[in-house]
């Protein structure tokens, strides 16, 4: 008896384990033919290239053992698998759930080929595993700033040296521009590479990234802890004494200390800040201040590796007590009244300069809070 032909298509760019165990399910109906998206058609359906091209795709797939055959679909659309299907004449056409649509099941029905429908399962022991969220981890990262922001402005460190203490994060959610997330450095960073990570040394890319941002003659000079807490993995503390760049970087990539650290920080959306708001109208440079900004800092990264929620939660007032002291414009009154909110927890700050994101550090669940992920 001759054995069933089975027909599935897709796109399958960053092949993962979820792609193996669907492959391995749609092998159990028959000998597995895969009629695989060309580069030009996916762009045109998701205004992207794929990551990886068709030839090294269907190279991959080809290699998998429960594969007899793949090949690039040779229509387009939606529906690129249509002239295959006509072709090839299979028993069964096999989908996810995630990739079932009723044109499909049409097509199908019209051409009296059985469509089946798979439930997603991941193998036993693996996680369940998502082509979508892949996608999300691989696009270019945010940052956050925790203790000792604006430390890292020469006019500041120059009259106390001290630290800051940043993280880079995957990009789980699509932050608010003028939000204090680093939008602006990051948008310069996906017009020279891209919205994916460059190759290479992380603190050398972080200097091209200054430096791009940063052109001679420009007015502003962006602050160098968003071109390193973008492109430095894990949590790092950076050290001014009144340069541009840090005059040291001291970085953990500790899975444990950086699942700590998203699990305790929540963050609670404010209306980001007011366009034409000048945050440095007003500048008290007392080195009293400037010296606890720059200790909150140092304070905070001590607190991370220590997996002291309190101690974190200090820094993070004593580094807004900083701000209010040194640039009371950074502060609205507003954020201080939803901060009030958070009172009976250990702390809270907010992203930034005048809006953002409230940034609470407890061990408690909060309400409407959005979680981050840390990139180690």
């Amino acid at each position: 008896m001759k054995e069933p032909k089975v027909l599935v298509s897709g796109c399958f760019d960053l092949l993962h384990s979820g792609h193996i165990q669907f492959l391995k399910q749609a092998s159990s109906y028959g000998r597995l033919l895969i009629a695989v998206g060309r580069d030009k058609n996916i762009e045109q359906l998701k205004a992207q290239a794929p990551y990886f091209s068709q030839e090294e795709r269907i190279f991959m797939l080809n290699s998998i053992q429960y594969v007899e055959q793949a090949f690039p679909s040779s229509g387009s659309g939606m529906l690129d698998f249509e002239p295959d299907l006509k072709r090839i004449k299979p028993d069964y056409f096999v989908v996810n759930r995630d990739g079932h649509t009723k044109g499909k099941e049409k097509l199908c029905q019209r051409f009296g080929v059985k469509y089946i429908v798979l439930r997603r399962m991941p193998h036993k022991g693996l996680p369940a595993r998502a082509s979508s969220q892949i996608k999300k981890d691989v696009r270019f990262p945010y940052r956050i700033a925790l203790a000792g922001g604006w430390i890292d402005q020469p006019w500041v460190s120059e009259i106390c040296p001290g630290s800051m203490v940043v993280s880079s994060i995957y990009p789980t959610i699509d932050f608010n521009d003028r939000s204090g997330m680093a939008t602006s450095s990051r948008k310069v960073a996906i017009e020279l590479w891209g919205d994916r990570l460059p190759s290479g040394n992380p603190e050398r890319m972080a200097q091209l990234l200054f430096g791009s941002e940063n052109p001679p003659g420009a007015p502003y000079v962006s602050g160098s802890q968003d071109h390193i807490g973008l492109l430095v993995p894990g949590i790092s503390k950076l050290f001014y004494d009144g340069g541009y760049w840090p005059a040291k970087i001291e970085s953990t990539r500790d899975q444990e200390v950086c699942e700590w650290l998203q699990e305790v920080l929540h963050f609670i959306p404010l209306e980001p800040r007011p366009d034409e708001y000048d945050p440095l109208e007003i500048k008290n440079l007392e080195y009293k201040w400037i010296k606890q900004l720059g200790e909150s800092g140092k304070y905070c990264y001590a607190s991370i590796l220590d997996f002291d929620v309190k101690g974190l939660g200090e820094s993070l007032r004593l580094s807004l007590e900083a701000w209010q002291n040194i640039l009371p414009k950074t502060v609205l009154e507003s954020t201080l009244i939803e901060l009030k909110k958070f009172a009976s927890h250990p702390g809270a700050t907010f992203s930034g300069s005048g809006g953002g994101y409230i940034m609470v550090a407890s061990d408690n669940k909060i309400d409407r809070a959005k979680k981050i992920k840390v990139r180690y």
